[in-house]
């Protein structure tokens, strides 16, 4: 088995790229595996890759990366010192003519990925990581839970890690009113803005 192996992030991307784990390798274009600081001291973990990601195979490099791109900037946290990654690795969609429109993964789906999940944490080993959106969420915790109960508060892992849970920036682009679309990325830059103060204090 792979995982017995695996002690680099090179190693890691190359198991995750034969991944048979769950269906989804199968339509997508390719793995996208997580990718940052090697000893990231935060992890933004979100849900799967997208159109684009799915397409470059990198994460977060589509809308919804240029939204997490100018909140972590207001947030005062630099991209480059964070480890970016998905709970999902392959793209999840349904073709509809020539678009391919996101599927939210399911719970197999999710558990089967949780292995790379895993790995990542051991590589990285990160002091606090942030969960995007409720797959994340329930990647991060191993159970599900719903954000609105946990969000913006740094809580303990059963591992001995840490976890704050906020939104998915995909979720702010999918809001039609200005009004609540401005009001829902303060609050995303709010929750961010917790974990730059945590690891800010810390680091004093």
């Amino acid at each position: 088995m792979p995982e017995l192996t695996i002690k680099t992030f090179k190693g890691l991307a190359a198991a995750e790229a034969a991944c048979t784990r769950c269906p989804l390798y199968k339509n997508a274009t390719q793995v996208v595996p997580g990718e940052g600081l090697k000893r990231a001291r935060l992890m933004l973990v979100g849900e799967q890759p997208g159109d684009q990601e799915d397409k470059q195979g990198h994460p977060f490099v589509g809308p919804a990366g240029g939204v997490l791109e100018k909140a972590l900037d207001e947030a005062g946290i630099v991209r480059a010192d964070t480890f970016v990654t998905n709970a999902v690795k392959h793209f999840k969609f349904e073709p509809r003519g020539k678009r391919r429109l996101h599927k939210r993964p399911n719970a197999y789906e999710i558990d089967r990925c949780h292995l790379w999940f895993e790995f990542e944490r051991k590589l990285v080993k990160p002091e606090l990581i942030v969960a995007m959106g409720a797959t994340a969420l329930r990647c991060v915790s191993g159970r599900p839970l719903a954000i609105n109960k946990v969000r913006g508060r740094v809580l303990p892992l059963e591992d001995g890690g840490r976890m704050l849970a906020t939104i998915h920036p995909s979720y702010i682009l999918r809001v039609r009113e200005a009004e609540d679309r401005h009001a829902l990325f303060a609050q995303f830059v709010a929750d961010l803005r917790i974990c730059a103060r945590v690891l800010a204090k810390e680091a004093a």
